[in-house]
């Protein structure tokens, strides 16, 4: 039982950190050169956010895991989660390592929505599975305001 739980969060932080392998060397570089708007966040606060968010993210899905994988409404769950886990790795790719602010807002839209039907679905299996995941959208909607600011004033 903890093992797994276990589990879950490391494989959500492992894609942090790979994540992180785009981010990293681009915040120092090519993002401190972008004009951003007045409400973004200072630098140092989006490591200790995000590895909070992953960790919810690992929580959540281990909750629903643990109602039996056997059932379909169950696997489902945990198939969009796991797209949506892919496409939040993806938005680092884009964004921070080909520096595309217009593709990453593209696929931070998408990702969005996928984290939205994660919640529904998480909802469904596990009522604190999906409530556990609304930080997790809302600082992506944050993101998203960000990533579009970004654009326009750039």
């Amino acid at each position: 039982m903890i093992l797994r739980l276990v589990i879950s969060i490391i494989i959500c932080e492992v894609a942090g950190i790979i994540g992180s392998v785009f981010t990293t060397t681009a915040i120092s570089s090519w993002y401190q050169t972008l004009n951003k708007p007045f409400f973004t966040p200072p630098n140092w606060l989006f490591a200790p956010v995000w590895l909070t968010l992953y960790a919810l993210m690992g929580i959540a899905a281990y909750l629903v895991y643990e109602k039996g994988i056997s059932q379909k409404e169950v696997q489902t769950a945990l198939i969009i989660f796991t797209v949506q886990l892919g496409l939040n790795i993806f938005w680092s790719v884009i964004f921070f390592g080909l520096k595309n602010p217009l593709g990453g807002f593209i696929e931070i839209v998408v990702l969005w929505l996928a984290i939205l039907l994660t919640i529904i679905y998480f909802y469904g299996v596990s009522k604190p599975a999906g409530l556990i995941l609304i930080p997790y959208i809302l600082w992506v909607t944050l993101a998203s305001a960000l990533n579009l600011f970004v654009i326009v004033l750039n």
